[in-house]
């Protein structure tokens, strides 16, 4: 029987590796940005076409490359940053493994111009599918410039289920955002199609934050600082108001390296404990710094996953960090000592006599004196006269038996001013009760029926979107008073590509300039106090969603903004309001639960009554 196994091809091995370091063009970007950090760069420009599938570019001015590693760099295992298995363990670059550049070049087309400083001319080498496809001298600036084009153009399978091009920016975006925040002394720009996104000068910290987020951001962040033997802390944390219902502000680094870490975040959500509105995250942007021997960051391709040597204590600190910040934020004020004017303190010599300060007091001051006179004013003003004392008030006890029990007698009924029954409790409107301003009760045939008012409003609002959802456009109301609302640019991008869909909900959104919008109207018939926060709850539920299309989406943005816009608990509804809201409910296809699963009514039979009160 002949041997069967055999070597692959360079070619095919390398599109083999390519399926875990380049998943999308995000992967790209993650990967040329870094290869830009550790050339030592001051200033990048990444260029992105059609969300990165047409073209991916990014410009630096590192170090730059000779002639020889131009050409080597698109080898496999071919890397400057480690020499031996023992400078695993001293990681301080982002990149060290060697497969990125290969990995590229073996699904897509590459081209990459490179000069050094002590060069006179630079290099430009074309690669395509893992094939050598050209070499020759160019002018260029000192530093590199990477250009990718057609991404898995050899792949079709590949490039097949890349999502849309707002997707994939949005996920570009993303990476971006990992490397300027790691990297705020860098100047870094991103353009999408021609379009400036970013362009972000070199700053603090902070300023990157606010550069990236928006204006509005700034307010919320809290300092956030730890020092041990173990990791050192630095940062910002969001203060709890801020929390929002989808991720997007949550970023760990170490070393200036991105990570995620489900166990970490759950250290800081709960260092937040009860401080945090339901189902919210909170905004955290968390730097470790820690010896590179005491991590391994060579656990998968991508080199996010982290791991370290004692996990358990990094835990710890984490949340007793941010304990910490919660503590000082909600306790201390925080003082502008910049802007805070100062005031004069008088300086003695140290021999000069100090007099005593005199101290005046008046003998005949009575701190109760004008609260009288007030309280006479009070007084002639209501016309009020002092009541006569009763007289005769002795003879209404004369016959009195003198062994009476004046103790209280105890009943076996109890009446409606007992436990669980007192006034405030219902409300008698007719027809209809209201308790607490949860529940609805009305009285039929076969007994009594109790309506969870703010379910059922979700169980009406819900089949009213889900159909106008089916509809080309829906009855809006417009606002008086247009909201505007700064956004970051991933919610931007989304707000802007579902615009249509949006007008579908009656909900009109238009461009005012750089990631700010205006909310011009709300979908009609609807109670919505917070257009902000009814459409945070929209961009959460497509962005949990961004793998399927708007249209295989629609029970659940149905859901979401049901929930969102339902009345609420502890709303006092009149009598004609609480049959209108039963009436409604009745009207619906599935009146009996929320389109979620909950109950939405309960019946009490008469049965029931006549057990209780046996």
């Amino acid at each position: 029987m002949a041997d069967i196994i055999h070597l692959l091809p360079d070619s095919i091995a390398n599109q083999i590796a390519a399926g875990e370091v380049v998943q999308r063009p995000a992967s790209v970007v993650k990967e040329l940005l870094e290869n830009s950090i550790d050339a030592g760069c001051k200033a990048i420009q990444l260029i992105v076409k059609d969300g990165g599938k047409t073209s991916i570019q990014v410009v630096d001015d590192g170090i730059g490359m000779s002639e020889t590693d131009a050409r080597l760099c698109f080898e496999r295992h071919a890397t400057s940053k480690i020499k031996d298995a023992a400078d695993l363990y001293s990681i301080r670059t982002m990149g060290f493994r060697g497969e990125a550049l290969a990995s590229i070049a073996a699904v897509a087309e590459v081209e990459l111009r490179t000069r050094r400083l002590s060069d006179e001319v630079g290099s430009m080498v074309q690669v395509g599918g893992s094939e050598f496809v050209a070499q020759q001298p160019v002018s260029c600036p000192v530093g590199s410039t990477l250009t990718v084009k057609n991404l898995f153009y050899n792949v079709p399978a590949r490039r097949k289920f890349l999502k849309s091009n707002s997707v994939e920016l949005k996920h570009i975006i993303s990476e971006f955002q990992h490397v300027a925040l790691a990297f705020p002394e860098i100047s870094m720009s991103l353009s999408h199609n021609g379009s400036e996104i970013y362009k972000l000068a070199p700053s603090n910290l902070k300023q990157r934050i606010v550069n990236l987020f928006g204006k509005s951001i700034s307010s919320q962040l809290v300092d956030c600082v730890a020092e041990t033997s173990i990791v050192a802390i630095s940062g910002y944390i969001g203060k709890p108001e801020s929390a929002r219902k989808s991720p997007g502000e949550q970023f760990f680094f170490v070393n200036g390296r991105f990570m995620k870490s489900p166990f970490l975040h759950k250290a800081v959500v709960n260092a937040y404990n009860r401080l945090l509105p339901a189902n919210s995250i909170p905004s955290y942007f968390i730097y470790f710094r820690v010896d590179p021997g005491s991590i391994d960051v060579n656990i998968h391709p991508t080199k996010t996953e982290v791991k370290f040597e004692d996990d358990g204590a990094v835990w710890q600190i984490v949340h007793a960090a941010v304990r910490e910040a919660l503590g000082k934020f909600a306790v201390a004020p925080s003082i502008d000592f910049s802007s805070d004017p100062g005031f004069s303190i008088p300086h003695f010599p140290k021999d000069s006599p100090v007099e005593l300060p005199e101290i005046e007091l008046n003998p005949n001051f009575n701190p109760f004196e004008d609260e009288g006179a007030r309280f006479a004013q009070r007084t002639r003003e209501h016309n009020f006269t002092p009541q006569q004392p009763v007289k005769g008030w002795e003879q209404l006890y004369q016959d009195v038996n003198p062994n009476f029990n004046f103790e209280p007698k105890q009943t076996a009924v109890q009446t409606f001013a007992s436990k669980g029954f007192d006034d405030s409790v219902a409300e008698n409107t007719g027809r209809f009760f209201q308790i607490k301003g949860k529940y609805i009760i009305t009285a039929v045939k076969s007994g009594m029926l109790v309506v969870d008012q703010k379910r059922a409003h979700e169980r009406i609002l819900y089949e009213q979107f889900y159909k106008n959802l089916n509809l080309e456009k829906n009855v809006a109301q417009r606002e008086l008073y247009p909201q505007t609302i700064e956004l970051n640019p991933q919610d931007f991008e989304t707000i802007i590509t579902n615009q249509e869909n949006f007008l579908r909900l009656g909900l009109d959104i238009s461009n005012l300039n750089h990631n700010t919008i205006s909310i011009n109207s709300l979908p009609g018939n609807t109670r919505i106090t917070d257009p902000a926060l009814f459409l945070e709850n929209l961009l959460a539920i497509i962005n949990e969603n961004e793998a399927l299309p708007f249209d295989s989406a629609k029970e659940k943005i149905a859901l979401s903004m049901a929930k969102a816009a339902a009345v609420g608990y502890g709303k006092r509804l009149s009598e004609s309001e609480m049959q209108e809201v039963v009436d409604q409910l009745f009207a619906c296809r599935e009146p009996n639960y929320t389109a979620d699963g909950k109950k939405t009514i309960a019946l009490i039979e008469m049965s029931e009554f006549e057990k209780w009160l046996k």
